[in-house]
């Protein structure tokens, strides 16, 4: 895969910061929203008016929004994951990823900023800098990862009584889908008003969304983005999934990416095609030197997948939900089998031209954090490069027949990462105990609800 051409500006910071002050004054903008992505995936930061933002360039944020749950709970070793003072960081606007709040009712920015230390270090528990840590790794061999990925999501009927299940929500027609629609124009059509909507903002955003689907679960759509730096996918898988959320409720209906939301409907993915090229002259190394052949480095990539894919478990499957998805999917990976063309498989090694050699890696849920997802596949293939690893032989018949061999619940994946020191120290050891931390503290949180099943089964019966 070919990278897309980026305007990566080379100028100095303080340049780089006149030029975002122009272009939020050029378009008369009144308030900028500061955000981070956080751990789950979602936007934290402050809305300031812009008159603020041209004086004082930059923010201050607490790093303790890196070590807090999903209920908003603290782990238990909060005081050891965070300074003493839970002191604040220093926030720093990437003027690449300023865009137009396009459903904001005045003039509205958006720029996503990178997180430091006061003395100007990137901050280690930031997710956007764990990404930018496996990258570097990657230039220092000469080599530009290019991702293109694919994120899976249900439209549902608005839910405001949590112990209600969701349900699917009427279409143009006043009817829910009850059948299995997959690729079908027309359920697609059914949803015209939010998805016009939903383009509309992706355009007004600049970001590339490439192809519209129907999945085959009622109301479950995919869209494709168009590959480029695995930085800027992650960007706008990002920004996507606050769009796409906006789109729909603005009609009066939810957007969901979680893995599992429906428990006789198939779960929501996130398939990354991933790809290296040779920074020097933009070659593809995955490609080999005879026709439709792979190189060594790619078969060092895919055993780094085989091999350590199950220990990054817990960054492509985030969330207790997620493991529905994995272990009752009935087309989501079962082990880490692949093959050429095989969807079976959760390495898919597509069939196509030399200069677009890629594998397909299926693991991840649409719930998972873009940048957490993203750096945890590279960093497996690149462990796989360093090691010199080598993978099984391809499937070309159904991989799920060998039986599920990944992790079944996050507190196994957890101890999975936590026993792996190579995928933790290309990630950092730092980051990988806040995360931990942090997932072991939703896990237990998750253990002392007792659900409807309990009551109506055992209640009477034990």
């Amino acid at each position: 895969m070919k990278p897309r051409p980026r305007n990566r500006k080379t100028v100095p910071a303080v340049q780089e910061g006149s030029a975002l002050l122009r272009w939020l004054k050029e378009r008369n903008i009144t308030e900028v929203e500061c955000l981070v992505p956080d751990i789950t995936g979602n936007a934290r930061g402050k809305i300031i008016p812009a008159d603020k933002f041209r004086h004082d360039y930059g923010t201050r944020l607490p790093e303790g929004i890196f070590a807090t749950t999903v209920t908003g709970d603290f782990p238990d070793d909060y005081y050891e994951l965070v300074a003493p003072a839970d002191s604040d960081m220093v926030l720093r606007p990437d003027p690449d990823t300023v865009r137009m709040v396009p459903w904001a009712t005045d003039p509205t920015a958006q720029v996503i900023h990178d997180c430091h230390t006061r003395d100007g270090q990137p901050h280690e528990l930031a997710p956007r800098n764990v990404l930018r840590r496996v990258l570097a790794a990657y230039d220092e061999l000469g080599l530009t990862p290019i991702v293109a990925p694919e994120v899976e999501f249900f439209l549902v009927q608005k839910n405001t009584d949590p112990d209600f299940p969701l349900l699917p929500p009427a279409g143009r027609s006043g009817r829910p889908e009850t059948a299995r629609q997959s690729y079908s124009i027309d359920a697609v059509n059914e949803f015209d008003p939010i998805l016009d909507l939903m383009y509309d903002y992706c355009d007004a955003m600049k970001l590339d969304v490439d192809t519209l689907i129907h999945e085959s679960g009622a109301a479950q759509l995919e869209v494709n983005f168009t590959h480029a730096d695995a930085m800027a996918l992650a960007d706008q898988v990002f920004l996507f999934k606050r769009t796409m959320r906006e789109a729909a409720m603005r009609h009066g209906v939810y957007a969901t990416f979680l893995a599992k939301p429906m428990e006789t409907e198939p779960g929501s993915a996130m398939h990354i095609h991933q790809s290296l090229l040779r920074a020097s002259d933009g070659a593809n190394v995955f490609a080999g030197e005879g026709e439709g052949g792979y190189s060594p480095l790619f078969m060092h990539y895919l055993g780094g997948l085989q091999k350590y894919v199950p220990m990054a478990m817990a960054f492509f499957a985030p969330n207790v939900n997620s493991y529905r998805r994995l272990v009752f999917g009935e087309v989501s990976p079962s082990n880490v089998e692949w093959g050429f063309d095989n969807r079976t498989c959760g390495l898919r090694v597509p069939i196509d031209s030399a200069e677009n050699s890629r594998v397909e890696s299926r693991f991840a849920g649409s719930d998972a954090n873009p940048y957490l997802a993203m750096a945890a596949t590279l960093a497996c293939g690149l462990l796989g490069i360093r090691e010199q690893l080598q993978p099984g032989e391809p499937v070309s018949g159904n991989a799920k027949a060998p039986g599920y061999d990944l992790p079944r619940s996050l507190g196994e994946a957890l101890d999975g990462l936590e026993g792996c020191q190579p995928l933790q120290a290309l990630l950092g050891q730092r980051f990988c105990r806040a995360y931990v931390s942090v997932k072991r503290k939703e896990y237990e949180t998750f253990f002392r609800v007792i659900s409807s099943w309990e009551r109506e089964f055992l209640l009477l019966n034990v």
